[in-house]
């Protein structure tokens, strides 16, 4: 598996006064040699000075904040870059793909399941998450947005089936009584799950609960008429 670490970056602004004189030392050393009729051999590695220092100028890199920059050396990870700011690295290392480090929001879509009773509900989830190892997000999924939302709808799926749209005894958990807890089982699932691409889950909720549209007012009637009965027997 692999684990983010600091890649070599040296400062921008620094690095680029020392190439600007090397390349200004070296060309004028090429004017020089070729007035001076110097043997060509001379001529041939000023020239191949003159262009390294060219290629290094290809090293610059600028990271903005709230984002990083993982760097790849002839398809071996070397590293990331996290600090914002102008900076110099091997001009070889490519490529040099951008991940944002902000905190971003999924919204799953309506999913329809059947609970734990095996009635169908519709139900969605809202998850806050962001990147907190950018190698694993790039490197052990394919695409980690792509894997949020699948996974995310995923864990949402398996929580539905797990528990009862509503609760018929005081002691039994439920989708829709239950809200502390199923939140917290919500959010412990989906870290889980993208543990592996590098991202940590701040929040994740539900968004949406309801029985399905075919059976939701079937299920309302029989609601109603269970706190009747619970209202009767208090009474009693």
């Amino acid at each position: 598996m692999i684990r983010e670490k600091s890649a070599f970056i040296a400062p921008g602004l620094v690095t680029f006064l020392v190439l600007v004189a090397l390349e200004l030392l070296t060309v004028a050393a090429l004017v020089m040699l070729i007035i001076g009729r110097a043997p060509a051999i001379v001529i041939i590695l000023d020239v191949l000075a003159v262009a390294a220092v060219g290629i290094c100028f290809g090293g610059f890199l600028i990271v903005s904040p709230n984002e990083a920059q993982v760097l790849q050396l002839f398809g071996n990870y070397t590293g990331t870059v996290r600090t914002p700011g102008w900076w110099w690295t091997n001009p070889f290392t490519m490529p040099r793909r951008k991940v944002s480090q902000r905190v971003r929001n999924f919204e799953s879509s309506h999913l329809k399941v059947n609970d734990h009773d095996g009635n169908p509900i519709e139900i969605a989830a809202i998850v806050v998450w962001r990147v907190t190892d950018t190698a694993e997000a790039v490197f052990q999924v394919d695409d980690y947005e792509n894997y949020v939302k699948v996974q995310t709808e995923a864990a949402v799926r398996n929580l539905a089936t797990s528990y009862a749209y509503d609760s018929h005894q005081d002691d039994q958990l439920s989708l829709r009584t239950s809200s502390d807890e199923i939140t917290g089982r919500l959010r412990s699932e989906v870290q889980d799950r993208l543990a592996k691409a590098g991202i940590e889950v701040i929040e994740a909720r539900l968004s949406h609960l309801a029985y399905a549209p075919e059976i939701a007012q079937a299920m309302l009637r029989r609601q109603q008429a269970s706190a009747v009965i619970a209202a009767r027997t208090r009474i009693v």
